[in-house]
């Protein structure tokens, strides 16, 4: 199947039901979040809805043996802290290795162990919780409970709600040979326990029942479509996201003035601090033209003063010429004094340059 969902998954029971005598439940891979959120609500089966599956029946899990040969479709972060969970990665298609079944003995023995005072169950699965599945549990009805293997299948199938169907496992379990037990009371590795603390539940978003993209958790003071208002700036042209979720960015401060135009130029004021950077006098002697070339430039030609009355020679003037500014400005309005390059000396300036520069490299 597309997009992560394992192919058949949905044709498979999500749980079964409890192996009678045994501690053993069987069910499908748990997907995660992302991965349910592709699915109807009505098909999306993730730890805890696993959980609540049990909880219908009046039972409790307690640990969770996952046997799969991939960690794509969920992780610690999604199982709940009330179970504890052992990983063996188990190959698909072929008969597991004693390595495997030996890994599978020693995690359900040392639960039992640890939980004798209780009846909590182990919940095994692959990635439909059928062939891998089905096979480790025969296997240890057959090796370690003594229990006939035509009996073993015969309940996996009837509990699970699927029979197991490659024919390789059903040959190794019936007639194959029983693995030894040697070592199975060992500890092979420590159960770790889930780190889901909060149970992310989704609102439907449309008609087809499929879940909403934005989580909301469980205890917590944001919820979906519930988030915080955004104080901004009202505007009576201001446009809105149509969920109210993502709100425009604020507008920014009106103008100073209600006659505030932001291309019109303004003179400069003759009491301004404002100074030109050094050089601009003689760039600006270099590129401005010449009083004749304004004159020739901005002049009327003959006909046209001869053609129009307010175009007399008399009436028209040139524009007048640039003003001069005084040398004074380039250092004195940028609060530059020479005096004080004067009084640090040449050392002084060249010990102020060379630290500069270093402090200046330093900070790349």
């Amino acid at each position: 199947m597309k997009r992560g969902i394992p192919d058949r998954w949905l044709d498979y029971k999500a749980v079964g039901k409890r192996l009678h005598g045994t501690r053993f439940i069987a069910f499908k891979v748990p997907l995660k979040q992302s991965l349910n959120r592709q699915l109807p609500c009505s098909d999306a089966f993730g730890p805890w809805e696993l959980l609540d599956a049990l909880n219908k029946e009046n039972q409790e899990l307690g640990l969770i043996i996952d046997l799969t040969f991939t960690t794509r479709y969920y992780k610690l972060e999604d199982v709940p802290d009330s179970l504890m969970f052992v990983k063996i990665f188990t190959a698909g298609h072929d008969v597991p290795s004693d390595d495997a079944i030996l890994s599978f003995k020693r995690a359900v023995r040392r639960f039992l162990r640890d939980n004798a005072e209780n009846d909590k169950l182990i919940g095994v699965h692959c990635t439909h919780g059928l062939n891998r599945t089905g096979y480790l549990i025969c296997r240890y009805l057959i090796d370690v409970d003594g229990m006939d293997p035509k009996e073993a299948v015969e309940l996996f199938n009837s509990s699970r709600g699927h029979a197991v169907e490659r024919q390789n496992y059903l040959d190794d379990l019936r007639c194959g040979p029983k693995r030894s037990n040697e070592g199975m009371e060992e500890s092979e590795q420590e159960p770790v326990r889930g780190l889901a603390t909060h149970r992310a539940s989704y609102t439907t978003s449309d008609s087809n029942g499929r879940d909403d993209r934005r989580p909301h958790f469980s205890g917590s003071r944001y919820h979906s479509r519930s988030f915080p208002p955004i104080e901004t700036n009202h505007h009576p042209h201001r446009h809105h996201s149509h969920d109210g979720l993502l709100p425009t960015p604020p507008l920014l401060p009106p103008p100073m003035g209600a006659h505030f135009h932001p291309y019109r130029w303004m003179p400069p004021h003759p009491d301004s601090q404002w100074g030109r950077p050094p050089g601009s006098e003689e760039r600006r002697s270099r590129y401005a033209p010449s009083e004749p070339e304004r004159r020739s430039r901005y002049a009327p030609s003959e006909p046209e003063r001869r053609s129009s009355p307010c175009l007399q020679a008399d009436r028209w003037r040139a524009p007048p010429p640039l003003p001069r500014y005084s040398a004074r400005w380039t250092n004195e309005s940028n609060g530059y004094d020479r005096r004080e390059e004067e009084w640090a000396g040449p050392n002084m300036r060249h010990h102020h340059t060379q630290t500069h520069r270093v402090e200046t490299y330093n900070d790349y």
